[in-house]
């Protein structure tokens, strides 16, 4: 039964995310997915409450509609719709709303471990040879720079000044993706994550050598 319902949802969110071009697409959702059952192995919990966090996890991000991220009304009616027990849709609701990085300083420790699995797996997404791809999908997606020498990083204080960001596509490696690698919550996560940050490390350092003409 379990099972029938993630194909559901699989096909939902393929719907939903099938044209995005952001970076926050169906094949975001997807690796997403298999790192969490991946993180998930050997360990106690709830691997469908891990699949369906996975799944919709992005569905109602802030990025894209503010409103529906304050209520994940597209995550909660789906689940309603599904007929799922109340303790199940409260405990994926809790994961997603805990998912997203909110600024350098700002706190967002997960509950229980089925999220700080979905958020690990999330945040491995975002660093890497894909994290690095993803970051500029979005970039021109928003119509931000490259890069901008003279906007500097900003170590960001409150979710609001994150939000309202506007910086380039390599300041949000300082602001965010150079900070992951030691915010991961399982061991497994935390390994992965070494050698995708040293990938970025490099990535960043070359870029800086070709822009100032060094390289």
């Amino acid at each position: 039964m379990t099972q029938q319902i993630i194909a559901k949802t699989v096909n939902y969110v393929k719907e939903l995310l099938h044209a995005d071009s952001s970076g926050h697409d169906w094949w975001h959702i997807e690796r997403v997915w298999k790192m969490s059952v991946r993180l998930s192995e050997g360990q106690d919990v709830d691997l469908f409450v891990v699949e369906l966090a996975a799944l919709l996890h992005d569905i109602d991000d802030w990025k894209f509609n503010e409103e529906n991220s304050k209520t994940l009304s597209r995550a909660t009616k789906w689940m309603h719709d599904l007929h799922l027990d109340s303790s199940i849709i409260e405990h994926v609701t809790q994961i997603i709303k805990g998912m997203s990085f909110k600024g350098a300083h700002v706190e967002t420790a997960m509950m229980t471990l089925e999220g700080k699995i979905v958020q690990d797996a999330d945040r491995l997404d975002a660093i890497g040879a894909i994290g690095i791809a993803r970051t500029f999908a979005y970039g021109g997606h928003k119509g931000r720079a490259m890069y901008d020498p003279d906007m500097p990083p900003i170590q960001h204080d409150s979710f609001e000044s994150y939000k309202s960001s506007k910086g380039s596509a390599i300041n949000h490696f300082y602001e965010k993706l150079f900070l992951l690698k030691d915010r991961m919550n399982t061991d497994m996560a935390r390994k992965i994550a070494t050698q995708r940050d040293q990938f970025m490390q490099n990535f960043v350092q070359q870029f800086m050598l070709e822009w100032n003409g060094e390289a």
